[in-house]
């Protein structure tokens, strides 16, 4: 069952890895590992809401999804996205721009050097958000405590989260602009381009988050109606069947699901600008985390409950927002990219340790399965 489901991941990861030490030797083998590692973690959460809509899809839709959906997702969001990033900061055409990735990397790398600031301003924004709108809201299950619970109750002061990202872009533009003044003024300029490429990312994730909400009001439409349909079932007698969404309610599932992935695609593709400016080893390392987060889906609907680990969502998303300070920070100074991927998994690994430890606690008291927060916590999502 594990082979069948993760064969074409194995596979796929075999070859990325090859590919990587014939492109760029070891270090390049190592920063790819640490891509892949990171887009899976920061992505599962992804793969357990995915699994819980997908479930109640048909098998026409189901197909869809983990084919045509697959697509979108490896090639056009993991592969394109990247190469488009790159392309609009450093005023490129996409074509040029793997052109010179491939032929002529160091004025390839002059370029992508002379627009990170934008990159890492956008980016910054973009993840920042999504830790801070994760941090600041009220949940049953805490990691952290002494960090998570005063923060959740700062966080029911409306619109927190913007208004401090907004304070955190206008200190990072004036101190790169102060920098900059103080070594003779050659970047300058590009601070009123760090101000807007930093509003740039906010609204970006506005508006991802505006379409993922619209999306979610429609499956919690259909789920209304199968709760009505089964009271109505309890008042008549008649049995129910649980809920296969078909059709136009399918394609608004397809269509959410596909925003939704976006969404944490974009988390990956920032983030993996913290750690490298190479097209080749962000392809190859988010591709190979893509699949696997395809195959832990699949694993879910058929089989699955890694939901259990109920800290690994609080590990992706420290995660993110160490990497949202990261980016920001090499706005104006260089941080090696073995460093900056080390944080993450880092972070990622205690999690996962933490919830081990636990679920082994939650054991030896006898309450492992009377613990119903965890649930609730898991599928409650970001």
């Amino acid at each position: 069952m594990l082979l069948k489901t993760f064969g074409w991941s194995f596979a796929i990861t075999a070859l990325g890895l090859v590919a990587a030490l014939i492109y760029g030797g070891w270090q390049a083998l190592g920063v790819v590992a640490i891509l892949s590692v990171l887009e899976i973690s920061l992505s599962f959460d992804n793969a357990v809401v995915n699994a819980g809509i997908l479930k109640k899809m048909n098998a026409f839709w189901q197909k869809i999804f983990l084919t045509v959906g697959v697509l979108i997702a490896v090639f056009g969001m993991r592969l394109v996205f990247p190469v488009v990033i790159v392309a609009v900061t450093a005023k490129l055409g996409p074509i040029e721009a793997i052109d010179l990735s491939f032929n002529d990397p160091d004025r390839y790398k002059e370029l992508v050097t002379d627009a990170h600031p934008a990159i890492a301003s956008f980016g910054g924004m973009f993840l920042l958000m999504i830790f801070l709108d994760f941090i600041f809201e009220d949940r049953d299950i805490q990691w952290l405590r002494w960090i998570e619970r005063p923060l959740a109750k700062l966080g029911k002061v409306d619109m927190l989260s913007v208004c401090i990202a907004l304070i955190v872009l206008m200190v990072s533009a004036m101190t790169f602009a102060t920098q900059a003044h103080q070594h003779g003024g050659g970047h300058a300029d590009k601070a009123e381009t760090v101000l807007l490429a930093g509003i740039a990312g906010l609204i970006t994730y506005l508006i991802v988050g505006g379409f993922s909400g619209y999306f979610e009001n429609k499956l919690e439409e259909e789920e209304e109606r199968e709760h009505e349909a089964e009271e109505e079932a309890k008042r008549t007698g008649k049995k129910v069947s649980a809920l296969v969404l078909s059709g136009k309610a399918a394609f608004f599932m397809f269509l959410y699901l596909e925003v939704l992935d976006a969404s944490f695609s974009f988390d990956g593709v920032i983030g993996a600008f913290a750690i490298t400016n190479e097209i080749v080893l962000m392809a190859l390392g988010l591709g190979i985390g893509a699949m696997y987060v395809r195959s832990l889906t699949v694993y879910l609907v058929r089989q699955g409950t890694l939901d259990d680990y109920v800290y690994l969502e609080h590990g992706a998303h420290y995660a993110i927002g160490a990497l949202a300070v990261i980016l920001l920070v090499t706005i104006q100074y260089e941080i090696n990219e073995i460093i900056t991927g080390l944080v993450g998994v880092v972070l990622i690994a205690w999690s996962f340790w933490s919830s081990v430890r636990r679920n082994k606690a939650l054991e030896a008291e006898g309450g492992g399965g009377g613990d119903n927060s965890s649930t609730s916590e898991v599928s409650a999502g970001v």
